[in-house]
């Protein structure tokens, strides 16, 4: 695959710098392609050129992340705000939205800000539902119902090297694992290893809790506006239930989903094949716009 485009920087009025990747023509209506923990945009470095021959691709940091700045206050909110000012910047006044793990909380939000401007949804691997919150939430769970230190210690006990590892190989099948080069969570781990980006995490993971405090609120952004959507699920995903899957078929009946054969980073092992599934439904659903 070619290498991905070059980051860029953009000041925020906050008084941060957002770095952000952009490929294709120029034009109003862009895919945006939000990354979940603990990465950045280059876990989409094997989709972005082919994606930009449909549509324009806007790939952001979210700040913390990859070569982003550190948003003192992080929470889901303020990275809406973040992404919402580059678009701005960028011109782009309607848009498809990736969701990904953390990027799920963030784009949601942007959805429900405008959603006349949303031109649909691609889904990976994200959590919207109680459904999707599986075994491996307890401990956060308790943490978000009892903010004690030791119920924080056990809630982040995944911020390490074994924990970053894990997001890629946790539940998935040998054959699979081994397609995933290990680069990626040394390169994850090292950035979160800066000043201030554990601090970070620790915040998100707090701030979860209101993302699901919001599922009702989004069910029924869903079930209102029914934008159109693509689903790309990882089964082997260790974190977000595949019972999760039924609840987004639920609010959106007439949404394509495809489950395949990878974990929650369904992109390091099925780069080619969601890539082809998006432009179909990308070209698709452009072919619709006035």
């Amino acid at each position: 695959m070619p290498e991905s485009p070059a980051l860029q920087k953009m000041r925020l009025s906050c008084g941060i710098d957002l770095a952000y990747r952009t490929a294709g023509e120029r034009n109003p209506t862009a895919l945006v392609l939000l990354h979940g923990f603990p990465s950045s945009s280059r876990t989409f470095r094997d989709v972005i050129e082919p994606l930009s021959r449909s549509v324009f691709v806007v790939a952001p940091d979210l700040p913390g992340f990859g070569a982003s700045d550190v948003l003192p206050a992080a929470t889901f909110a303020l990275f809406a705000d973040g992404i919402e000012e580059l678009l701005a910047h960028l011109g782009v006044e309607r848009h498809f939205l990736y969701l990904h793990d953390f990027g799920a909380a963030v784009g949601l939000q942007i959805a429900m800000r405008a959603p006349d401007r949303v031109r649909g949804l691609v889904i990976q691997n994200a959590n919207a539902h109680p459904s999707g919150l599986g075994p491996p939430w307890k401990a956060t769970q308790a943490f978000w119902a009892a903010p004690n230190a030791a119920n924080e210690k056990a809630a982040t006990a995944h911020l390490t090297l074994e924990g970053t590892r894990d997001q890629y190989l946790a539940g998935v099948p040998a054959d699979v694992g081994a397609r995933i080069d290990a680069s990626n969570w040394l390169e994850d781990w090292r950035v979160m290893s800066l000043p201030g980006r554990l601090e970070t995490q620790r915040r998100l993971i707090a701030d979860y809790a209101s993302h699901v405090a919001r599922f009702g609120a989004i069910a029924a952004y869903l079930q209102k506006h029914r934008p159109p959507a693509l689903l790309l699920w990882g089964r082997h995903d260790a974190f977000f239930d595949l019972a999760e899957i039924p609840s987004w078929l639920a609010d959106l009946p007439r949404m394509e989903a495809h489950v395949l054969d990878g974990g929650h980073f369904l992109l390091e092992t099925h780069a080619a094949e969601a890539a082809a599934l998006m432009r179909t439904f990308l070209e698709r659903q452009l072919n619709k716009l006035p």
